[in-house]
């Protein structure tokens, strides 16, 4: 894809944070956007700064979805780009979560992925002119830390699911680009995740955090980014038909560590097997 000009592109969790950064980017190069997300005022205004055509769903529910895709293609008749964004962000020791905690985050994080998938990739198989997705996983999707064990679980599903994906549409072809979102700090709504929750399930062992108050952040000067800036990042990694897309490279030091401690596991393991 050598533009995005007239693309269709699905945008979900797109109202708000990185979603709609992601959205505003792609209107701008002239994409025609959808935007889907659960909060019709935030969809409202989303679609009037965008030009784009809000879509009431809650991507948890593939029944919703579903309808979504309908709706889109009823408007559209095709896609080009679906961005799989929606998703929350809250904090807590595993020890402190029920499973409540874990079923809501892994249909926010993995199911909403999963769902848009079930709805979408078909519509995209069946474009001649190919197409793209960008799954938004983290940069928590390829290292862990005290109190992120839901959300980092949820996201390294993500990377693996998207990983795969990328090999299996590359068998069929290669039309289809698939591209992992891994951003960091990025100015979102991501610490107001239990707004969604229903109440019944609240008073878990789950937290909305800011990251500044976060274990470890007390006395860190945290890079924040932008979402319009995230947004052109995912722009040219759909340009350049990108797997892995970083927001924050400089970063990374965490999971370069990890990397370079399974390398030094498997030498050992091969020592140790040698006798």
């Amino acid at each position: 894809m050598d533009s995005v000009t007239a693309k269709v592109a699905v945008i979900t969790g797109g109202s708000s944070g990185i979603g709609l950064g992601i959205a505003r980017r792609l209107a701008t190069r002239g994409a025609r956007v959808a935007i889907i997300g659960r909060n019709q005022e935030a969809l409202d205004r989303a679609a009037a700064e965008t030009g784009g055509f809000a879509i009431r769903a809650d991507m948890t529910e593939a029944e919703e979805v579903r309808d979504a895709a309908e709706q889109v293609l009823d408007r559209f008749g095709h896609i080009d780009i679906l961005i799989n964004n929606a998703g929350i962000g809250p904090t807590g020791r595993m020890a402190d979560m029920s499973l409540a905690d874990w079923k809501w985050l892994l249909d926010a994080n993995v199911w909403s992925v999963i769902n848009g998938l079930d709805a979408f990739l078909p519509a995209l198989r069946e474009n001649a002119e190919g197409g793209h997705i960008v799954n938004t996983s983290s940069i928590s999707g390829m290292f862990t830390a005290p109190t992120i064990a839901g959300y980092a679980t949820t996201k390294y599903a993500v990377v693996a699911l998207s990983e795969t994906l990328a090999q299996e549409l590359a068998q069929e072809g290669g039309k289809i680009g698939v591209s992992v979102f891994l951003p960091g700090p990025v100015r979102s709504n991501i610490h107001l995740s239990s707004r969604n929750r229903s109440s019944d399930q609240r008073g878990s062992g789950l937290k909305d955090t800011r990251l500044e108050d976060a274990e470890g952040f007390e006395n860190v000067t945290i890079p924040w980014m932008d979402a319009d800036d995230a947004g052109d990042i995912v722009v040219e990694a759909i340009l350049s038909n990108r797997l892995y897309v970083w927001t924050h490279p400089e970063g990374t030091a965490p999971i370069l560590d990890r990397f370079r401690a399974i390398e030094a596991s498997i030498r050992d393991s091969a020592a140790m097997l040698k006798g």
